[in-house]
């Protein structure tokens, strides 16, 4: 088949690898995709948000498939042009994305499917924002109630940061902030795959959201992943397939807004057992990059399959038994205002030393003349996979270590202490 991946950054990368190692996959296209996907997909320039553009690229190229990327275009209704067009698309139509578009949605829907998550309130005034904080008390959860590209949330246990965070989101636009309780417990990333009916999951992993090591810092998009997690109970997947995805994807076709494509829950498994933090309607990042090292199920016909509503006649899904790792380079002051156009140098050297048990996804980079510039907060997405966590995460480390990006920052711990415990 003939596929068309929309968006830009290291997920994209890694789902375009994932499809390039496809045999059934015969052209490989990615708009607008950057100066790494440029090595495995024919890019396209294209206004990712613009739907009408999307469908008329993918009838001139004559796809077969659309993969919607990144989350906005989702609830910018590109899916539904796509599947206007009489293109399968893989992803949620616009209404059903709004369980990622709106906090507020999602709590609703988890409401009606019975779904464990955290008390919450939705607030619009600096009254019931107040009236919030002092019910639930420190630590702080507070979370713009729109898209906000991972950043949209503050946990903190300084009242007055808090509120301020609640008043901004209340007067950025969308005049709605949800304020919750915390969940204690390790958090976990959960994708599902889903037609609207038959649900999916894949393998769970763990993200490190904080900018700097152990935990600190503020919240960016994600700094690294690994999977799988050793310490997480062997029946946790079967469980939240039982307690949440399938019970969310019902309600949804219950409401008449019937959701296909890639299910997230973020989860934290708490004292009080599991309970959801927020879903996304699309593959997360940077844990898209350690779940695809491991599948080893050709992924365009899985994709294809919940695109086309054949999930149920699909095979149980393969995974390699060795663990995968991702680090994530970022750019000077991300997640601040990030320094663009450096330089990217040592990429060869990765390929030709460490590959293929350590390879480079790109997320911020562009093409400039011969060279490789940054272009974004989040730069590269060094993944690498090994016999378990501890060997990945050495090859992943080695491999950054050729990275050189004047004023680049990563976080040197990530997997670090399960790694630990995996090697006693």
């Amino acid at each position: 088949m003939k596929v068309l991946v929309i968006g830009s950054g290291a997920r994209e990368h890694a789902l375009c690898r994932s499809l390039s190692l496809d045999p059934d996959v015969t052209a490989l296209y990615c708009a607008p995709g950057n100066a790494g996907i440029a090595e495995v997909a024919e890019l396209h320039p294209v206004d990712a948000l613009d739907g009408a553009a999307v469908a008329r690229l993918a009838t001139g190229l004559g796809a077969d498939l659309v993969v919607v990327g990144p989350e906005a275009p989702l609830v910018a209704g590109v899916a539904d042009a796509v599947r206007v067009a009489g293109i399968d698309c893989f992803g949620p139509s616009a209404e059903a994305a709004r369980l990622e578009g709106s906090k507020a949605f999602a709590k609703d829907v988890m409401a009606g499917a019975g779904v464990p998550t955290a008390r919450s309130y939705v607030c619009t005034t600096p009254a019931e924002i107040d009236t919030a904080l002092d019910a639930f008390g420190a630590p702080y959860v507070v979370k713009d109630d729109g898209l906000a590209a991972g950043k949209g949330v503050v946990v903190t246990e300084d009242v007055d940061e808090a509120r301020e965070h609640a008043l901004n989101c209340v007067s950025a636009g969308g005049g709605r902030v949800v304020v919750e309780e915390f969940l204690d417990g390790p958090e976990v990333s959960l994708f599902a795959v889903t037609d609207g009916r038959t649900v999916v999951p894949l393998q769970p992993a763990q993200d490190f959201k904080r900018a700097l090591d152990g935990d600190q810092g503020p919240n960016t998009g994600g700094m690294g992943a690994y999977s799988p997690l050793p310490w997480a109970d062997p029946k946790l997947v079967d469980e939240v397939l039982e307690t949440v995805l399938q019970p969310t994807v019902d309600e949804l076709r219950r409401r008449g807004t019937p959701f296909s494509g890639l299910l997230y829950a973020g989860l934290a498994i708490t004292s009080r057992g599991i309970r959801v933090i927020e879903f996304n309607a699309r593959f997360g990042d940077p844990e898209t990059q350690v779940v695809l090292a491991r599948l080893r199920t050709p992924l365009a016909g899985v994709l294809r399959a919940a695109a086309d509503g054949t999930l149920a006649a699909l095979p149980p899904l393969r995974w390699s038994e060795e663990a995968a790792v991702t680090v994530v380079v970022a750019s000077h002051n991300y997640p601040g205002t990030p320094r663009t156009g450096d330089p990217v140098e040592g990429l060869a050297e990765v390929a030709e030393l460490d590959a293929p048990a350590a390879y480079v996804l790109h997320a911020g980079t562009r093409q400039d003349g011969d060279a490789v510039v940054s272009a974004g907060g989040r730069v590269l997405s060094v993944t690498a996979t090994g016999a378990d966590l501890t060997e990945a995460r050495d090859r992943a480390y080695t491999a950054v270590a050729r990275i050189r990006l004047d004023g680049s920052q990563h976080r040197s711990d990530i997997a670090a202490r399960v790694a630990v415990e995996e090697r006693g």
